[in-house]
């Protein structure tokens, strides 16, 4: 199937110079998207992971079928301000920007083995965090998938240390 038929181009979106890869249109074709998520979720099963992360907002939007899928839990990676218990935080850089991500403190066990997944790989800099806050727990990051790479941007640079599977990519 290909599922960049299914991705919009809207240009200068959400700033001027910036071409935005869209995938709710993925994501409303039902058929389309189970196949998406069908494929993420035997990606993280053979990488053996016992618990699914993603981050603010689109990695919720991936990660929850994946982790449900599993029978695993679910861990959210979240912007400033948005979880009620003690957390971890991780500042890092945007293609467009900076920002600050929080885990819950207690959200990770020991010996976890985790699997990222978002919608998109730009220049790295938020499954880096994620990564680095999912170590900090002492757990392992046995795998991170993509829907997307933009691979102009050079994101896998960061993660070059991890297994990475990418569904769609664009030069």
């Amino acid at each position: 199937m290909d599922l960049k038929k299914y991705v919009a181009d809207i240009q200068n979106f959400p700033i001027e110079g910036v071409l935005f890869r869209d995938v709710t249109p993925l994501m409303a074709n039902g058929e389309v998207f189970r196949a998406t998520i069908d494929e993420m979720i035997s990606y993280a099963k053979e990488r053996g992971a016992n618990v699914i992360v993603g981050p603010e907002a689109r990695g919720f939007l991936f990660g929850t079928p994946v982790a449900y899928g599993l029978g695993c839990g679910f861990v959210p990676i979240r912007k400033p301000g948005k979880l009620p218990r003690e957390t971890i935080s991780y500042k890092y850089d945007l293609e467009y920007g900076s920002n600050e991500l929080f885990m819950h403190k207690d959200a990770i066990k020991e010996g976890d083995k985790v699997v990222i997944i978002d919608d998109l790989l730009a220049t790295g800099g938020t499954i880096e965090a994620a990564a680095k806050l999912i170590k900090e727990l002492k757990g392992e990051v046995v795998g991170i998938c993509f829907l997307i790479e933009l691979e102009e941007l050079n994101g896998m640079k960061l993660l070059e240390e991890y297994d990475v599977k990418v569904l769609i990519k664009y030069e």
